[in-house]
């Protein structure tokens, strides 16, 4: 049955198709013989295209959420501003952070559904608006189109990214081509599949191909993006009509085509009538997720403020502990003593309720772990190279061992802040260290302190700190 149904949709659309030629004898359009093959060849192509493309609704599926999800987000949220609200009562982003969080529930109940129109220069995207807004899409169902800039202007280097910050505050994305898509335009794509935005690409001015071009082009857009395609002509060139009299003379004159745009309206009407609530919850959960990432980002800030005393004083009780004795097995032993103080007075700031004996076990993972990367011979031989630029600094006891004491208790400070940053608020106290994203937090934080100039100006401070009479100069000056 599915071999013969073509062939029979074929042979209904040849003869229909004689018909109309046999009734247009008063009238011609100039298309020759060959062009009406190709449009019934192309017509079954594309017929087998569409019918073996899954439906836009169910290719949705799997990026929309459900309204639960939406107030568990709302939530996760909220207990972030009432940790900036408990912990800094005064902080000038608490009033809008409230302000913006209250929005959420009405923003719940919204009947109105935003469809972002974007595409790239003259692709069409005012005249596909104007054509969709004088056509009936869904009664009872508010539409409001938005056009933003231009993708790809060279106005801004950053214009796609702000695009993009404004396009996910839509529900729904009609992304306009006129041709096979560039590779700027697929790499925004791929951002908006990404994203989980629910975008539907729309070949628009297809008009302007001739039948087997329109339909080689859909064919590769439809591969190229993997999803469903739609061809339209909101406005399409007008056509020369050739009317013949019985006198052998003839009228030509423009005729205007009506807009094409029926398969982009059937699909907006299934896609909006059937998941118009999970397009608005889906928008919703963006949007507070966009909040719980500024509001985390208020906390983090300031808590690392509240953090970095800890750390610069714990980093020189650390040098002052190594300086005084330079001997391996003490210096080890004294570090990890302090690190594990200082592991829980972070782990208070963050909210991480952290006793003795687990700091001390967390001290010593750090310091397995920093043998383990090599941090530890690696900061050693930065200090050591350094402060050879300056003998009198060099030779006095154990300043090797005081610095570097000092810098990889500064390590494993910042890399905790790392870590605990990226943790959600009030953990219950003794969840288990992620053991690999600590080593990996290690690995990117001493990476970053080991430049040159961030680690010539810590020996110079450490210096000043241990040798408060020193003079030094050279590379230390």
């Amino acid at each position: 049955m599915k071999l013969q149904r073509p062939i029979l949709v074929g042979g209904l659309g040849l003869s229909f198709s004689l018909w109309m030629l046999d009734s247009w004898h008063d009238s011609i359009v100039q298309v020759g013989e060959f062009g009406i093959l190709t449009a019934l060849a192309v017509g079954g192509g594309l017929w087998l295209l569409r019918k073996n493309q899954p439906p836009l609704g169910e290719q949705l599926n799997d990026i929309l959420v459900d309204p639960g999800s939406v107030v568990k987000a709302i939530a996760q949220t909220e207990v972030i501003i009432n940790q900036i609200a408990q912990e800094a009562p005064s902080h000038p982003d608490l009033a809008i952070l409230w302000e913006n969080i209250a929005k959420f529930p009405l923003e719940l109940e919204r009947k109105e559904i935003t469809v972002a129109v974007i595409g790239g220069k003259s692709v069409g995207k005012s005249t596909v608006i104007k054509a969709l807004e004088n056509a009936s899409i869904l009664p009872g169902m508010s539409l409001h189109f938005t056009e933003t800039a231009a993708l790809f202007s060279a106005l801004s280097e950053n214009s796609g990214v702000v695009t993009l910050s404004e396009i996910q505050k839509s529900d729904f994305v009609l992304f306009l081509t006129n041709g096979d898509l560039t590779d700027s335009e697929f790499q925004f794509w791929e951002q908006l599949k990404t994203a989980k935005q629910p975008t539907l690409l729309v070949f628009n001015k297809q008009d302007q191909y001739q039948p087997s071009e329109r339909a080689t082009v859909l064919q590769s857009l439809k591969q190229r993006v993997c999803s469903n395609v739609v061809g339209t002509a909101a406005s399409p060139v007008d056509v020369k009509v050739r009317k013949h009299q019985e006198d052998g003379s003839f009228q030509e004159w423009m005729e205007q085509q009506t807009p094409d745009i029926q398969q982009l309206t059937q699909q907006l009407r299934e896609i909006i009538g059937q998941q118009g609530e999970q397009l608005v919850y889906n928008t919703t959960n963006r949007k507070v997720l966009l909040l719980k990432a500024e509001a985390k980002s208020c906390l983090n800030s300031m808590r690392r403020d509240y953090s970095m005393p800890i750390i610069e004083k714990y980093q020189w009780i650390a040098a002052a502990a190594a300086f005084a004795n330079p001997v391996p097995a003490l210096d080890i032993l004294a570090t990890a003593a302090i690190t594990a103080q200082m592991v829980i007075d972070l782990g208070n700031i963050y909210q991480q309720k952290i006793s003795l004996e687990q700091g001390q076990q967390v001290a010593r993972t750090m310091g397995s772990l920093m043998l383990k990367l090599g941090l530890v011979e690696l900061s050693t031989k930065a200090v050591t190279g350094i402060l050879k630029t300056n003998v009198a600094t060099f030779v006095a006891g154990g300043m090797v061992e005081g610095v570097s004491a000092a810098y990889l208790t500064r390590v494993a400070g910042l890399s905790l802040i790392e870590y605990f940053q990226e943790q959600e608020i009030a953990l219950e106290s003794g969840d288990a260290l992620n053991l690999e994203k600590l080593r990996q937090v290690l690995q990117t934080v001493f990476q970053q302190n080991q430049k040159m100039a961030v680690l010539e100006a810590f020996v110079k401070q450490g210096v000043k700190r241990l040798l408060p009479e020193a003079k030094p100069n050279c590379g230390l000056s």
